[in-house]
């Protein structure tokens, strides 16, 4: 008795190129003989069942992002941040010519008639809160980088969020304007929360 399996669709992620996903165009086809073999060992059934989960676990993870629509606020606030990459760091700044994390917040939002507080923390008591697993592109990311635990002095714009990572757009202090990721272990260890303005 024969046994198939077909995938489709096999995706994998490559985050160090910062690619979302790379699609590739495969057909897999197992079959399952009362003595099927491969490289001398034996594939049981739960073996080709855990072949197809992983398989759709891969698929399922890729597919978890959604691309913005170029009308939604969201994605002109994303855009416009996206805009000052390359920006150096300058504590106080609100210019091209320097900025800091708040300004680049700040500018982002007042691109869709939002007029935010200044400072970090001002801008963080504006807004839901939303659990970190429920961030979505837009939202916005505070952090402690001070000498005070619990006391914010770093925002972030979430720019896509995935069931595996969230990346995000920032002003470094040492790289100016940029973008980084939540597993990232300095930036999960001095996250406080996620607000969100927009619906």
């Amino acid at each position: 008795m024969s046994g198939f399996c077909f995938f489709e669709e096999i995706c994998f992620c490559d985050r160090k190129a910062h690619n979302s996903c790379i699609l590739v165009s495969h057909a897999v086809k197992l079959e399952l003989l009362n003595h099927l073999t491969l490289d001398k060992k034996r594939i049981t059934p739960p073996g080709i069942l855990m072949l197809c989960l992983l398989a759709l676990v891969f698929t399922q993870s890729c597919k978890s992002k959604k691309k913005l629509s170029e009308a939604s606020p969201a994605f002109t606030v994303i855009q416009t941040a996206k805009s000052y990459r390359g920006t150096p760091y300058k504590y106080g700044g609100t210019t091209r010519g320097g900025m800091d994390c708040s300004a680049l917040v700040f500018h982002s939002y007042y691109s869709i008639g939002i007029n935010l507080p200044r400072m970090s923390a001002d801008q963080s008591k504006v807004g839901q809160k939303v659990n970190l697993t429920q961030v979505k592109p837009g939202d916005l990311l505070f952090f402690a980088t001070g000498k005070r635990k619990n006391q914010v002095t770093h925002s972030g714009i979430v720019t896509e969020a995935a069931k595996d990572d969230i990346r995000f757009i920032h002003a470094s202090s040492s790289l100016g304007v940029t973008e980084d990721y939540m597993s990232n272990s300095y930036w999960k260890k001095a996250f406080l929360f996620a607000t969100r303005l927009l619906e």
